[in-house]
C-alpha cells in the first residue's frame, strides 16, 4: 500500500473475508475513505455490511490485503496499541449493545468517564445530547426498562458524544419513526460537519436517496462505489446560508432551545458538547 495521506482516514486493498473454512463473505474489497466524508453502506442482508463494519471497527482482522486506519498497518499494529486506536472509532451497534446495569445517563458518559473529562461537564454535555434525542425523561431508566427506539438513540447519543474521528452505525434508524430518523441524520451530519467520518449501514433507501451521499454497495461480498445523488437536506442547505451570513463569533452566541421536538431542527450548539 502506498504511504499514508491525512486526506485518507482508513485505506482496504484488495481485503478478504472469510469465517473459518467457509466461503468468503468479502471478496477483493478495495476502497479508500477521505477524512470528514460521509458515505452510506448499503446491500441486501447478508452481502457482508456488518461484516465490513467490523473490519472497520477492528472487531476483525481480514483473512487477506492490506487494512489501514489512521495510518497504521493494522496487521503489524502491537496488541497494546488497539484500545487507543478504538477510542478513536465511534460504534452505533444494531443489537445497541448497553449496559443493563447502567442508567441511560451513564451508558452515554462512559466514553468520556474513559477519557478523564470532569464530571461537570459531563453532566452538562450528557444531558444536553440525551435532551434533544428525546430522552430527558428518561436518564436514569436502564436499558431493559426501555423501548427498542430508545435503546438505539442511547447507543446513539453515546457512540457521538466524544466525537470520534470516525463514526460507524449499523442500521441506526432500524427502531425509530420516519420524524425521529430524519432528527437523527441531522445529528449525524453535525457531527460530520466538525470533522468526523461518517459511514451509516442501512437498508432505508428514501433516506440514502433524500441526503444524496455517495454509496459504498455490497453485492455478494463484492464492493462498488457509487457517486452521491447531488441531493442536498434542508439541514445542509440551512447550514450553508447561515454560514455565510454569519460570523463564527455570532455562531457562538447563538445557541438554539432544546424544547423543539422539529425533526428539521439542528442539535443545539454540537460543537459546544460535542
Amino acid at each position: 500500500m502506498q504511504g499514508f495521506s491525512e486526506a485518507h482516514i482508513a485505506r482496504f486493498e484488495n481485503v478478504g473475508l472469510r469465517y473459518g473454512l467457509g466461503p468468503e463473505v468479502l471478496q477483493d474489497v478495495t476502497f479508500s475513505l477521505a477524512t470528514g466524508s460521509f458515505h452510506f453502506l448499503v446491500g441486501e442482508s447478508g452481502a457482508g455490511k456488518s461484516s465490513l463494519l467490523k473490519l472497520l471497527y477492528l472487531a476483525l482482522k481480514p483473512s487477506r490485503g492490506i487494512i489501514s486506519l489512521f495510518g497504521r498497518d493494522i496487521a503489524t499494529l502491537p496488541r497494546h496499541e488497539l484500545p487507543a486506536l478504538r477510542r478513536q472509532i465511534g460504534v452505533v451497534f444494531q443489537e445497541f449493545r448497553l449496559l443493563e446495569h447502567l442508567s441511560t445517563f451513564d451508558n452515554v458518559a462512559l466514553p468520556l468517564r474513559v477519557a478523564g473529562v470532569k464530571e461537570v461537564d459531563i453532566n452538562r454535555h450528557v444531558a444536553e445530547l440525551l435532551e434533544w434525542v428525546g430522552l430527558k425523561d428518561h436518564m436514569k431508566a436502564r436499558p431493559p426498562t426501555l423501548s427498542g427506539g430508545q435503546q438505539q438513540r442511547v447507543s446513539i447519543a453515546r457512540a457521538v458524544i466524544a466525537r470520534p474521528k470516525i463514526l460507524l452505525a449499523d442500521e441506526p434508524t432500524g427502531n425509530v419513526d420516519d420524524r425521529m430518523a430524519l432528527r437523527l441524520m441531522h445529528l449525524f451530519e453535525e457531527l460530520n460537519r466538525l470533522g468526523t467520518t461518517i459511514v451509516i449501514a442501512t437498508h432505508n433507501m428514501s433516506l440514502v436517496d433524500g441526503l444524496g451521499y455517495p454509496i459504498m454497495r455490497l453485492d455478494d461480498g463484492h464492493f462498488s462505489l457509487i457517486e452521491g445523488s447531488g441531493n442536498r437536506s434542508p439541514t445542509r442547505e440551512r447550514r450553508e446560508l447561515r454560514e455565510s451570513a454569519r460570523t463564527a463569533a455570532a455562531a457562538r452566541r447563538r445557541r438554539p432551545t432544546l424544547d423543539t421536538d422539529d425533526a428539521d431542527s439542528e442539535p443545539p450548539g454540537i460543537e459546544n458538547f460535542l
